[in-house]
């Protein structure tokens, strides 16, 4: 049986260290960790979470109605005013997870982009890298429009998007600019050793302006949105109607209450 997890926490982080992937440079840690054991759709019809295990498995809510596994929840007038509060800080959190997650692919690959131009040796060489890195980066940005940006949310999304696919970009890159540079500089020509120290020495400079002040504002954007994530827990726990197993409806979790659980569990 499948068990997954949606974490917006690890997308917002994975897309401000994009660049600390690319580069090995500053990454900026959020002060909030949340995570959710459903996947999640948005529509101007309702939001849906679903999951293989667990249960509930199914939950639907849109305007204040809640359906938990295709049955319809009786709710207070204060409970239907907070579900509608719930799905509109979702509405409005999951756009801006998507913005943030272009930025830090943008990011990710102006570094690359960035290495390649300054150490790669021979022209047909950068063009060739630089083509690659342009396709993968369309590729990138494609997967998250048709996905968190049409409001649809898959486990194991954050990953894809930015941990083993930028991870395999850098090592190709790597192993290619790597040996040029290892030729420039066993090849005893004072021409070429003397090229090869004026772009490392310029290259610095070109990443700190590509990356590191455009990934510390993204990584400003990204902690702004922990007080909506914090604030949809709080709505989650001031919730009064009861699952049939006498629970809140929980559909995020912060780590650290997870952790709590866990450790409890294990006492």
């Amino acid at each position: 049986m499948r068990h997954h997890m949606l974490s917006f926490t690890a997308l917002l982080a994975l897309a401000t260290a994009g660049a600390a992937q690319a580069t090995d440079v500053h990454t900026h840690h959020l002060s909030c960790s949340y995570t959710s054991d459903y996947d999640m759709q948005i529509k101007a019809a309702g939001i849906t979470f679903t999951r293989s295990s667990g249960h509930p498995g199914d939950v639907f809510m849109h305007d204040g109605m809640l359906r938990v596994d295709g049955n319809d929840v009786a709710l207070s007038g204060a409970d239907a005013a907070r579900l509608r509060e719930y799905e509109h800080e979702l509405r409005d959190l999951v756009p801006a997870v998507a913005g943030i997650a272009r930025d830090g692919v943008d990011i990710g690959y102006s570094a690359l982009t960035t290495v390649v131009a300054t150490l790669a040796d021979t022209g047909d060489e950068r063009t060739r890298l630089l083509h690659e890195l342009r396709d993968r980066h369309d590729e990138a940005v494609h997967h998250i429009d048709g996905t968190i940006g049409q409001g649809r949310w898959d486990a194991g999304e954050e990953s894809d998007m930015f941990g083993g696919d930028l991870q395999k970009t850098v090592a190709d890159l790597v192993s290619n600019v790597t040996g040029d540079i290892v030729k420039d500089a066993l090849s005893g020509d004072s021409a070429r050793l003397a090229s090869l120290q004026a772009r490392t020495d310029a290259l610095d400079a070109s990443i700190d302006k590509a990356v590191n002040a455009p990934a510390e504002k993204l990584g400003q954007r990204a902690e702004a949105l922990c007080p909506h994530l914090s604030h949809l827990q709080q709505l989650q726990q001031q919730f009064q109607f009861r699952l049939p197993d006498g629970e809140r409806l929980q559909l995020i979790e912060s780590n650290m209450d997870r952790t709590d659980k866990a450790s409890y569990a294990q006492r």
